[in-house]
């Protein structure tokens, strides 16, 4: 199974395990790091998920990896929070965020561009609007490579 497909697949797996709670999955990704391959899950709720939520869906989670044994060699697992800086994935998550700061960068420069930093307006007709000091910047959903929530001081 391909990276691509096993991220998928897990994600499938974990909304499963989330779907009748407040608990949403917000990315999974496989990734090799200095000490070996981690698989990482990020979870989030109103008022941000805790120690114990992650365990819990951590123990269930493992159970079914195990079970389905999807990932040939060891591997770590990690569940926790996307902290404050937050991706943004979903569409819905341009909805939720509105009126946050956020990072926005794109696979094509648009006026010249491909990283911005404004207050997210939102999302519509599959573009988001990011206000960069007063000047809307439209920025089409399909060039957006990576959008997180920034860091407000």
């Amino acid at each position: 199974m391909n990276k691509t497909a096993l991220e998928a697949q897990v994600a499938q797996w974990v909304e499963e395990i989330v779907a009748a709670g407040p608990i949403e999955l917000v990315d999974v990704e496989y990734v090799k790091e200095p000490h070996g391959w981690v698989l990482r899950v990020f979870l989030d709720k109103p008022g941000g998920v805790d120690v114990e939520d992650c365990r819990a869906v951590s123990e269930v989670l493992s159970d079914v990896l195990d079970r389905e044994d999807p990932i040939p060699g060891p591997y770590s697992l990690e569940v926790s929070s996307p902290g404050l800086e937050r991706p943004l994935r979903k569409e819905s998550d341009y909805v939720r965020f509105a009126g946050r700061l956020v990072n926005v960068r794109t696979y094509k420069a648009i006026d010249g561009q491909k990283t911005f930093q404004g207050v997210l307006v939102g999302l519509k007709d599959g573009s988001v609007t990011v206000d960069i000091d007063g000047e809307l910047v439209t920025i089409p959903l399909e060039l957006i490579s990576k959008a997180r929530l920034a860091v407000e001081f």
